[in-house]
């Protein structure tokens, strides 16, 4: 299984994140499955890549050529792809993912999180869309959710297809669930 992980590259976060970010890299390989994510080497990026390969696991890094130039870029990854832009990298992250986990970021992570859901929601895939939360950092955007929600912006189905954890391991299960 191959899973995708959305998180951090700001260098300036709490420790917490950081150690959130080895345990799923760990887990995921200790499942003995790989991670797919953005190619980075540091902040969370960093620490997911480096845990899951540290304990056997693969990882797919995929980078947009700009950022491989400011050495942000992974090259310890089992895979590395360096792409043009953006927008290829989010579809090469999609392609090659069976599951998708979200954890604290900023507007890149958000992004990312957007548009797999909608694509969820919409049923353009049917691959399991995670929030991995432990310290409740997603609380303000759940409650938006809902209010959007609630003002008919948003369908009820669409928030049943986000699924809520706080632990690395439910968030693991969760990508084996098929809603």
């Amino acid at each position: 299984m191959h899973i995708a992980v959305y998180c951090s590259a700001s260098e300036n976060i709490a420790p917490e994140h950081l150690e959130l970010a080895g345990a799923l890299g760990a887990a995921i390989a200790k499942r003995e499955w790989s991670l797919v994510w953005g190619g980075g080497q540091i902040s969370m990026m960093g620490a997911v890549s480096r845990a899951c390969r540290e304990h056997g696991g693969e990882t797919i890094g995929v980078i947009p050529q700009r950022l491989a130039e400011y050495e942000f870029a992974d090259h310890q990854a089992t895979e590395l792809h360096v792409v043009d832009d953006m927008r290829v990298r989010k579809a090469l992250l999609d392609q090659f993912s069976d599951a998708f986990i979200t954890m604290a970021g900023g507007a890149g992570t958000m992004e990312e999180f957007f548009e797999i859901w909608v694509g969820r929601s919409l049923g353009f895939h049917e691959k399991p869309v995670v929030i991995l939360d432990p310290d409740n950092f997603y609380g303000p955007l759940r409650i938006f959710l809902e209010y959007l929600a609630a003002q008919n912006f948003l369908k009820p189905h669409q928030l049943e297809y986000i699924i809520w954890t706080t632990t690395v391991e439910e968030a693991l299960d969760a990508c084996v669930q098929r809603s």
